[in-house]
């Protein structure tokens, strides 16, 4: 039959999903789901230590890496501030001061 849950004012089993809420349309009743369904398949994106990293952090670069196109070095121990994670091989998207954006790997990385 149906998933959606009975009313809990009149135990209609006629209810709708509309949007965030659920409605009934015998009693007019809306409510929210208790347990929402969160879809988290987001894969969790790690520093160089295992250390799970989040959009606005501070890292810290663990190697010396060339910048491709350039002749200029990201050296070891530039802090990166405010970087944002992005999908992809190289999954942090940042500005780096006297560089400018770019992308890096996370594993090249440690959380400061």
């Amino acid at each position: 039959m149906s998933d959606m849950p009975q009313c809990p004012q009149c135990a209609s089993e006629f209810t709708y999903h509309d949007g965030l809420q659920y409605v009934c349309p015998e009693c007019a009743h809306e409510w929210t789901d208790a347990a929402p369904e969160v879809e988290d398949d987001a894969p969790v994106i790690r520093d160089a230590n295992g250390n799970a990293l989040a959009d606005g952090d501070t890292v810290t670069v663990i190697k010396d890496l060339k910048v491709k196109g350039s002749s200029s070095v990201v050296k070891v121990g530039t802090k990166v501030k405010g970087i944002r994670l992005v999908d992809g091989d190289h999954d942090i998207d940042c500005k780096i001061d006297g560089i400018g954006p770019m992308k890096l790997k996370s594993a090249f990385v440690k959380k400061a």
